[in-house]
């Protein structure tokens, strides 16, 4: 009897949960064109100021999110909270000095200098060590170079500084240049450059994620050739001439230089909004489904980079996705995983809420099957020439980390949806790299396989003309539900996904 009863409790479990995932068409056909442009023309309009990260505009679409996940009964996903904030940090000049024997040399009208790679400091120095136009492995006079807590001036070739010839060109790398007289113990790098004076130097440098970093580098000046003059008087026109043969001479200068950065470091916030549906019998698995709400912000009070397709698209794609699933389990039909819906800042910047997210997971992630990531699925691709690029979608990833993905996508799509499936991206040597840029890189570096949906690129991408009105909402529609349909069948299938192909570095 007890046996008998078991079986009989089993089928009965079997057959609810075969129950919750019937028929998924109903709610996948609740993702329409009509209300994904409501929402876009909300998230990309001229209110959220562009969504750049960590400003007013990132704010009021964070606000915007929160409100929508709240109306759909979607649970805070951050301890009670819908936003989960990461530090973002951001440095202000306070002054910068070039003084060379007594002479003051202004900022941006002879200097100026990359905020994000420099920290204050004050340097007094009595020497300045001219090194020539490069300094890679070709370079044997630099070799033996002293620059150990010396002032090195550098004079790249002719493209930038209007010195040397365009022989020279392609051995100079300026990044090279830096960890090269970082090597050598270089105090401080004064690199000549033309176009000079400037208009301005801006106030405030580019945002950065990580306030402590591995490598302090020598603070870098990019001189004009009057600043250079006075430390090399009349060798430096002798120096650009030699230069054109690539037969220059290291030289030591007399100088007494001060060299005067005064910069302080802001904190910021942004913050990803994170909403789940909690699960039935495999609530403690996850299905993330992701895209990034921020974008380029504006420029002055009139330019705003609306970001429609970049990614608003896939910002309002989360939200009819999360209003299908809910409307499922309202009808008693699903999930059985947990789906975690998460629109991320950051991503323009370098994936930072994706990276803040994966580097400190408020779900499992070794019990997240997978990420689903949706960036820019608006628009068609005028570059794509085979096939119907009226009925399409770049499949990215799905070749990578588990053999699951791409049966479960290519059924899901063939069932339903009938998109062309591309898989351009996924080429190994892919000279765009479409696999690292976007956020499912950061779950598929910890492990996590992942699937990023794509439309290539166009004409208005990064530019205030990617606007609502371009989106081929139709097409966008089908996309979701393509989404949808794949993500219903990893939230009720038995098994999370297999996690049996290696991860491909960066």
């Amino acid at each position: 009897m007890r046996r008998i009863f078991l079986v009989m409790a089993l089928a009965a479990t079997a057959a609810a949960h075969a129950q919750k995932i019937a028929d998924p068409r109903p709610f996948a056909n609740s993702i329409t064109p009509d209300d994904l442009k409501k929402h876009l023309y909300i998230v990309a309009g001229p209110g959220m100021e562009g969504r750049e990260t960590a400003t007013e505009g990132q704010r009021k679409a964070a606000a915007y999110l929160e409100s929508q996940f709240k109306l759909l009964g979607l649970q805070p996903g951050n301890k009670g909270n819908y936003q989960a904030g990461f530090p973002v940090y951001q440095d202000s000049l306070l002054s910068s000095t070039i003084e060379v024997n007594g002479k003051q040399f202004a900022l941006a009208t002879d200097f100026f200098i990359n905020l994000g790679m420099s920290h204050t400091s004050t340097l007094l120095s009595s020497e300045v060590v001219f090194a020539g136009f490069s300094t890679d492995s070709s370079n044997n006079s630099y070799k033996d170079l002293n620059a150990q807590g010396k002032v090195v001036l550098v004079m790249p070739p002719a493209s930038t500084s209007g010195g040397a010839s365009t022989g020279n060109r392609n051995r100079f790398n300026p990044f090279a240049m830096l960890e090269a007289v970082q090597k050598k113990g270089a105090a401080a790098v004064l690199m000549v450059q033309s176009g000079f004076p400037r208009r301005s130097m801006p106030a405030k440098g580019p945002q950065h994620l990580h306030a402590f970093k591995n490598t302090v580098l020598p603070n870098t000046y990019y001189i004009s050739e009057e600043v250079a003059k006075a430390i090399m008087g009349n060798d430096y026109e002798t120096a650009k001439e030699a230069g054109k043969n690539g037969d220059v001479q290291p030289k030591t200068y007399a100088a007494n230089i001060k060299l005067e950065i005064k910069k302080e470091l802001n904190e910021l916030t942004s913050s990803n909004v994170i909403g789940y549906l909690e699960g039935s019998d495999k609530k403690d698995e996850y299905v993330f489904i992701t895209a990034h709400y921020d974008h380029l912000g504006k420029r002055g009070d009139s330019v705003i980079y609306y970001g429609a397709d970049d990614d608003g698209s896939g910002t309002v794609s989360i939200l009819e996705l999360a209003e299908a699933f809910t409307k499922a389990k309202a009808a008693g039909k699903g999930p059985r995983r947990s789906i975690v819906f998460m629109a991320v800042s950051g991503e323009e910047k370098g994936l930072w809420g994706s990276e803040h997210y994966s580097d400190h997971p408020l779900f499992p992630l070794e019990k997240t099957t997978v990420d689903l990531n949706i960036d820019m699925i608006g628009r068609i691709d005028p570059k794509r020439k085979v096939g119907d690029s009226t009925n399409y979608v770049y499949v990215v990833g799905d070749d990578k980390l588990s053999s699951d993905l791409r049966p479960i996508s290519e059924a899901m799509n063939k069932n339903y949806t009938k998109l062309e499936l591309d898989y351009k991206y996924n080429a190994p040597k892919d000279p765009e790299r479409i696999y690292y840029r976007s956020d499912h890189y950061n779950f598929a570096r910890k492990g996590v396989p992942i699937i990023f949906y794509f439309n290539g690129t166009h004409n208005d991408y990064h530019r205030p003309t990617d606007t609502p009105d371009k989106i081929n909402y139709k097409l966008m529609a089908k996309r979701a539900q393509l989404i949808f349909y794949t993500a219903w069948e990893m939230a009720n299938r038995n098994d999370m996904l297999k996690r049996d192909l290696p991860l491909t570095e960066q």
